[in-house]
């Protein structure tokens, strides 16, 4: 098992080594990048299941003993993450042997895609603040990096934006583990949660409580600091805003249902009032610009962050109900941004134009990819029974145990009117007559080949989809298991530290 702990990480690193080795050889490139991508969905489908069957697992790194080592842990929350990447990842390295030009594939897109993967699991896994930092430097890097990749002026315009906002979030990020170090003497995770007392009696709780929520909350996109998300998502490929979608604000959401639920485990009333006001501003103004997009991938990105208010609504209830909630929502989410983006990447390709409006038409043509959309779409819209339903669910009747009528009634106005988005997106691009009169020419020219790699990866991603919202039990138990360790870090610090 400590080997099996540390692959997440070995397995992108030696992936991302080896395509920068051969990167005069194309052909090896993408082969090493689905190889890669289908191990590491393999590891992390065996670290689930090791997870489940023997409980949270840690391994010390050097044999130094935590505190004072590189810790690395896994629970059932960071053990779902770690499936859901991996399957993505594949599905995007499968998608870009089509969706990626040779241009972007010859200045680095294979190394710098599972650099990002490595910065990612890291951040998954790791049991101190300070290697937190540490790889989300890295995916930052590496996600800059497939921004810009290309150099055209929208890209470069947006990187500026992302770049910018993410390192005020790794000031604020630094300035909280800063004072937590000199309060405690002590960064690793398991055992701050047993010297919060000290931080308590300081009266800095709040302070620091704050700056993690703005720290993250930017990268994950929260309100207010979310405007550099619509203004990056759309610029670069399909494949890199896929992997943007799907994988980079669960970082940041992670990070906060980690950080708030093992340092701050009873949130005063000013804490959960402030994630509640954030849940319910990100929901609204999320679906708010989604509702005025007339591009498809800006679109998109709107609904990326109007999902997040979600999760922190679950993690501002602090019940075992909210946040198995909260964790099933997240899991889901995963592979529905995903699937969602490459879609829009090919609805751009089958027509010519990025503009929903001057679409129309794809249902006839495409009927595979009208298909397809419907899965993560209205799973996105909370319409059953697509998984996104009973995340939903879960939440409704969390806010509902706790009295909390104002987020609730909030979170089903958003979840009607996102509904609206994404039917009004059907109805112009899939179900309306075609808009350009040669719209069954567009991507004619594709072979059968490339069709499969574009198609097949999206096909996949509905299709799981399609299951676990039909058949949610087993995921919907997992992500209780999750949620039980969450407001019980008895286990978890027991891993970490011993007896």
């Amino acid at each position: 098992m400590d080997t099996l702990l540390v692959l997440p990480i070995i397995v992108p690193a030696i992936t991302g080594a080896c395509a920068l080795l051969a990167r005069r050889y194309r052909g090896v490139q993408r082969a090493l990048g689905v190889l890669g991508a289908t191990v590491l969905f393999g590891v992390g489908a065996m670290i689930v299941y090791e997870v489940h069957v023997h409980g949270i697992r840690a391994v010390q790194m050097g044999d130094w003993p935590a505190p004072f080592g590189i810790t690395l842990v896994v629970d059932p929350l960071s053990a779902g993450l770690l499936a859901a990447s991996g399957f993505v990842a594949l599905a995007v390295a499968v998608y870009a042997l089509a969706g990626i030009d040779e241009r972007r594939e010859r200045f680095g897109f294979h190394p710098l895609f599972h650099l990002l993967l490595m910065g990612i699991n890291g951040a998954f896994i790791t049991g101190d603040l300070f290697n937190l930092y540490v790889w989300y430097e890295v995916l930052l890097i590496a996600s800059f990096a497939l921004l810009v990749l290309g150099n055209e002026r929208e890209q470069l315009d947006g990187a500026v934006k992302y770049v910018g906002i993410n390192l005020v979030a790794s000031a604020s990020f630094l300035s909280a583990i800063g004072l937590l170090y000199g309060l405690t003497g002590t960064l690793n995770m398991a055992d701050l949660a047993g010297s919060m007392g000290s931080v308590q009696e300081s009266g800095l709780g709040p302070v620091l409580a704050m700056l993690f929520l703005i720290g993250f909350g930017i990268k994950a996109a929260l309100f207010p600091l979310y405007y550099w998300l619509p203004a990056s998502y759309h610029t670069p490929p399909a494949p890199i805003a896929a992997i943007f979608a799907g994988l980079l604000t669960k970082v940041g959401i992670y990070s906060l249902l980690r950080i708030f639920t093992l340092l701050f485990p009873d949130p005063s009333g000013y804490t959960q009032g402030v994630l509640l006001v954030v849940a319910g501003a990100t929901m609204l103004l999320g679906v708010f610009g989604a509702l005025v997009q007339r591009h498809v991938l800006r679109l998109l990105a709107f609904l990326v962050i109007s999902a997040m208010g979600y999760v922190v609504m679950g993690l501002g209830f602090f019940t075992t109900l909210g946040l198995a909630g909260a964790v099933f929502y997240v899991f889901q989410d995963v592979p529905v941004k995903t699937a969602l983006f490459l879609i829009g990447g090919l609805m751009e390709r089958e027509t010519g134009t990025s503009e929903i409006g001057r679409m129309g038409g794809l249902y006839e043509y495409r009927p595979l990819l009208a298909t397809a959309f419907v899965v993560p779409a209205f799973s996105l819209a909370g319409f059953p029974p697509f998984p996104g339903f009973w995340g939903k669910l879960t939440l409704i009747q969390a806010g509902l145990a706790q009295g909390q009528w104002v987020i609730v009634a909030v979170a089903l106005v958003v979840g009607v009117l996102t509904l609206l988005v994404v039917g009004q997106v059907w109805g112009r691009a899939f179900w309306s007559p075609p808009q350009v009169e040669d719209l069954k020419d567009f991507g004619a020219g594709d072979s059968w080949d490339v069709r499969s790699l574009l198609q097949g990866p999206v096909a996949a991603l509905a299709l799981v989809l399609f299951i676990v919202g039909c058949y949610a039990e087993p995921v919907f138990a997992f992500a209780h298991e999750a949620a039980v360790h969450l407001t019980d870090t008895g286990p978890y610090i027991e891993a970490v530290l011993g007896g």
